[in-house]
């Protein structure tokens, strides 16, 4: 005989104070529906349900009044248009947009310096991953850069998407095995590879070999991260061409690029694509030195930006990096720094193995040479 599962519902216990008053105040004003009421002479007890809740208003309760979020996209068509409410028993409501915008914070422009060797401390982040902040400032909310590990390679991944308006991940040492929505199976990312992850693209890591480490730039630097229950991945389907956001998934592999002159002289650059595939909102270009006398007596030229987001982070090798007004750096791998618009800076003393990650927001700006 098949087993029969015995009906299973949940409750949200809210106290009240006046049931008499609240019956309306749910139905009408917020458009629930009364599902039951008890006793029927005097009524102390009603169950009420509607926008995905169950509520039971128990005038008998002692708990602490209760906070009910109505999230809707046309939030503003229930209880004549107000945010706020409060029931006459005394349960607080609020009503807010179930999709709202993103909103993109106006940079705060600063020169900042952040090296592996000042031991900035490593988190526990999302899914067990251990975190490293490269921005500590994120420029006013604009950004964040993470500098990530994956202690035993395990992620206690699930399908999930960021509501985001960029997001790199570039691999620095190690590989690692993600799915993605309409890329077909499992793509393997390995050191100098990257992936532009479109905003809401669903994605779910799977494993990660010994010594993975990742770098992360999301924009802005506070963005929602969704799981999605029903998605599974990978979804059978492949297209290469579809846009999120007018934005196309990109999976960059180091190893086939090639360099040609970068916008600092002296130096070449391997480009991502992220440029072209982004339609212009990020560039991401893996810049280093033609030549290795970059010395103190002839370093690379002074030179000035005009974009308004530019991070650095040094993957292998060293440099010396100069700012006036500052005391230079010297800088080694793990080490990232920001340069503001204005700001004149050169690259100096340069080892010949040195090899630089640069983001750039936009990804079209204009570089001066001094």
């Amino acid at each position: 005989m098949p087993q029969t599962h015995p009906e299973t519902r949940a409750e949200i216990l809210l106290p009240t104070t006046d049931l008499r008053g609240d019956l309306p105040f749910f139905t009408r004003t917020l458009g629930m529906r009364l599902d039951m009421i008890y006793p029927a002479d005097n009524p102390s007890v009603a169950v009420i349900s509607g926008h995905g809740l169950r509520l039971r208003l128990d005038a008998e309760a002692a708990t602490a009044p209760g906070l009910i979020r109505i999230l809707r996209d046309d939030w503003a068509t229930i209880a004549d248009g107000k945010q706020e409410l409060a029931s006459p028993g005394g349960t607080r409501v609020e009503l807010d947009e179930l999709n709202p915008p993103l909103v993109m914070p106006k940079t705060e422009h600063a020169f900042v310096v952040r090296r592996l060797a000042d031991q900035a401390p490593w988190v526990i982040g999302r899914a067990g991953m251990m975190y490293r902040d490269l921005v500590p400032s994120r420029l006013g909310g604009a950004m964040i850069a993470s500098h990530i590990r994956v202690p035993d390679g395990k992620v206690p991944d699930m399908v999930h998407f960021h509501k985001v308006g960029f997001q790199l991940i570039f691999c620095l040492t190690g590989w690692v095995d993600v799915l993605y929505e309409d890329q077909g199976g499992i793509r393997r990312l390995h050191a100098g590879d990257c992936f532009i992850q479109p905003p809401t693209i669903r994605h779910r890591v799977l494993e990660s070999g010994d010594g993975i480490e990742v770098l992360e730039i999301g924009v802005p630097a506070e963005h929602i991260t969704e799981i999605d229950h029903d998605m599974t991945l990978p979804n059978g389907s492949v297209n290469p061409d579809r846009e999120w956001d007018g934005q196309r998934f990109v999976h960059n592999i180091g190893a086939t690029g090639s360099f040609a002159p970068f916008r600092i002289p002296g130096f070449e650059a391997r480009d991502t694509t992220i440029n072209a595939n982004t339609k212009g909102v990020a560039s991401v270009m893996v810049a280093r030195p033609i030549r290795h006398d970059f010395s103190a007596k002839n370093p690379a030229p002074w030179t000035k930006h005009d974009g308004d987001i530019l991070f650095t982070f040094v993957m292998s090798g060293e440099m010396t990096l100069e700012g006036e007004g500052k005391e230079p750096y010297r800088l080694s791998p793990g080490d990232a720094f920001v340069i503001p618009p204005g700001m004149a800076t050169r690259y100096a003393e340069t080892t010949p193995d040195l090899c630089l990650v640069e983001v750039a927001l936009p990804g079209a700006f204009a570089t001066t040479t001094l």
